[in-house]
């Protein structure tokens, strides 16, 4: 449906994210994967949202000076977010332990924003979802860390693993934004730039 609305564009998803590929593809839609690297660095003095809103559109700043008229390029950017800081991918398995354990028995939010990049245009959106996790032991966190290996996740957890089967009591919210992409805000964007708005 959404796809014959944009068969005129070209979709470039600049995301490594196999999660995010898997979101693209469930939707129907058309698309490219490019991938350019760039250091995820941000001005210290920024914010939950105001995060993710630069570093999306800093990942689509590599792009920028090769679109095409009719290239839509997606770039996107997730943290998560407690006691007023931003919870990055772990370093190493003792990382996402120590991340975790900050997570267990508390309630934190996932932010994502979502940049839309075209030659002459540009435009942001973000959301954010609350999740609250159960009192977690140390042998759940260890059993999970271990076998599922969430090195790649912000926050150092997938919701749609074995962790948040066992462990995630509330959610207020996109759940596909815990999951790394919020894909209403992807649909309803990608719906007005093919209706030229």
């Amino acid at each position: 449906m959404l796809n014959e609305k944009l068969k005129d564009f070209n979709i470039i998803l600049a995301s490594a994210s196999p999660r995010r590929h898997a979101f693209f593809k469930t939707m129907n839609l058309d698309f490219e994967i490019q991938l350019k690297p760039i250091d995820e660095v941000y001005p210290k003095h920024l914010k939950g949202k105001e995060i993710t809103d630069y570093l999306a559109k800093l990942k689509a700043e590599a792009f920028k000076a090769n679109l095409k008229s009719k290239d839509i390029l997606v770039t996107s950017d997730t943290i998560v977010w407690l006691n007023d800081k931003a919870i990055e991918k772990p370093k190493d398995e003792a990382d996402a332990f120590r991340m975790i354990k900050s997570l267990s028995n508390t309630t934190h939010e996932v932010m994502t924003s979502i940049c839309f990049t075209q030659p002459h245009k540009q435009h942001v959106l973000n959301t954010t979802t609350k999740v609250t996790f159960k009192a977690l032991t140390d042998d759940e966190i260890w059993y999970y860390v271990n076998t599922y290996k969430p090195l790649d996740k912000a926050g150092a957890y997938g919701i749609q693993e074995w962790i948040g089967a066992i462990g995630i009591t509330r959610i207020e919210g996109s759940y596909n934004n815990v999951v790394g992409l919020p894909t209403h805000l992807l649909y309803e964007t990608l719906n007005a730039i093919a209706q030229g708005n």
